[in-house]
């Protein structure tokens, strides 16, 4: 009942810059926390940023300065805009969100996933 979209990946020269757009769709009643993950080739899964629904931001210390996460809360959607990127960015950047969503009278919660957003930057 709940969809996460992520859209805006690409192949990238390093030194560029980029945002990621992430829609999320359905019945939904509010949206919790969003956060944007990525997984690198032959890496685990590492948490780049998230933001409350108040706009409290967080980040990994690898991306502080470089990465901005927001939210627009009318339109259930969070962005990562990235800047100066390196090759070392190249990931599938993922977003999750937690979300109240209605199922017929009932309200219910549940942790989304998107499908993921390759990223490819070159030197």
């Amino acid at each position: 009942q709940v969809q996460l979209v992520e859209s805006g990946g690409g192949l990238m020269q390093a030194g560029g810059s980029l945002r990621l757009s992430c829609a999320a769709s359905g019945s939904i009643h509010s949206i919790n926390d969003m956060a944007w993950y990525r997984q690198a080739p032959g890496k685990q899964r590492e948490l780049v940023a998230t933001i409350t629904s108040g706009g409290s931001t967080n980040y990994a210390d690898s991306v502080k300065g470089r990465f901005t996460i927001s939210r627009d809360n009318a339109k259930n959607t969070v962005y990562l805009q990235i800047n100066s990127l390196k090759p070392e960015d190249t990931a599938v950047y993922y977003c999750n969100a937690g979300v109240y969503f209605w199922t017929g009278t009932y309200l219910r919660y549940l942790e989304v996933w998107g499908q993921g957003t390759l990223v490819t930057v070159s030197s």
